[in-house]
């Protein structure tokens, strides 16, 4: 699918709603409440203030805004990143906005309407001596085992380590970005990958322990995933996200949390390119 077949699928929905605008499915509708489901490790995205051990986060924000103008509660529940999908499979969740990456793999169960640019970042502690993402080949390299991110790190090994005759990145697996950072202050590994949206908010809650180390090495977004049988809710969530984007609402959440430069001109349906 081409990028213009994202815009052009988009057009349709937007000339068929502005007809007759898009409605929740009865059952939801019936209840007043959506069931969403959080993997809240992952700040600024979500996470657990830990003043006041409230749920909060950029999509935090947005699934609010979005309750607000679906007329609905939300019902929040967590869980660990590797049963997102599963929880969107059976049924727990109506639909999940958490940090999670739009990719290929996961289009075959669940559609993705995408909200935020991202892209995988090397960092390492601040006395680490490496000067440039180069300068890992052949360094344990951490990130979360259950993300896109070790296959872009196989990825970007073969094509920069490999061809300059340096030995492969070695990637260690974590359970979470909380996990990885840990390993990475133990001096379990030597460098460590997250999103780029990710590691403003870790730099300025540990002041000078973190460096990032040259830029993304690969673009991608994040999505809010639907199953493939909820075209409804997909398209009425999508057109409360399209108005939030027009009025600045959208772009007020991202500026909240220092991710303004992440921000999308419109929702994208699966147009991630991996």
């Amino acid at each position: 699918m081409t990028r213009l077949s994202h815009f052009l699928g988009f057009a349709a929905l937007a000339a068929v709603t502005s007809a007759q605008a898009a409605e929740l499915p009865a059952e939801i509708k019936q209840a007043g409440t959506v069931k969403l489901t959080v993997n809240a490790t992952y700040a600024p995205m979500e996470y657990r203030d830990p003043a006041t051990n409230e749920l909060v986060g950029l999509d935090i924000d947005l699934a609010n805004e979005l309750a607000k103008r679906l007329g609905v509660k939300i019902v929040w529940s967590e869980t660990p990143f590797a049963e997102l999908i599963p929880s969107l499979q059976t049924k727990r969740a109506d639909f999940i906005i958490s940090g999670i990456s739009d990719r290929a793999s996961r289009r075959e169960t669940a559609d993705f309407v995408d909200y935020l640019g991202t892209g995988p970042q090397f960092f390492v502690m601040a006395d680490n001596a490496a000067k440039d993402a180069i300068d890992l080949c052949g360094k344990k390299v951490g990130t979360t085992r259950s993300t896109s991110f070790p296959v872009e790190i196989e990825k970007w090994s073969k094509q920069n380590c490999e061809p300059a005759g340096k030995p492969a990145i070695q990637y260690v697996p974590g359970e979470n970005s909380i996990d990885v950072r840990n390993q990475l202050k133990q001096g379990r590994i030597d460098a460590a990958v997250q999103g780029s949206e990710t590691l403003p908010y870790a730099q300025t809650q540990e002041p000078g322990k973190y460096r990032v180390v040259g830029e993304p090495f690969a673009k991608g977004y994040q999505g809010i995933m639907f199953r493939k049988d909820d075209l409804a809710l997909r398209e009425v969530v999508t057109e409360k996200l399209t108005a939030m984007i027009a009025d600045g609402s959208y772009k007020a959440v991202l500026d909240k949390w220092g991710l303004g430069a992440n921000a999308v001109a419109q929702p994208m349906l699966n147009a991630a390119p991996q």
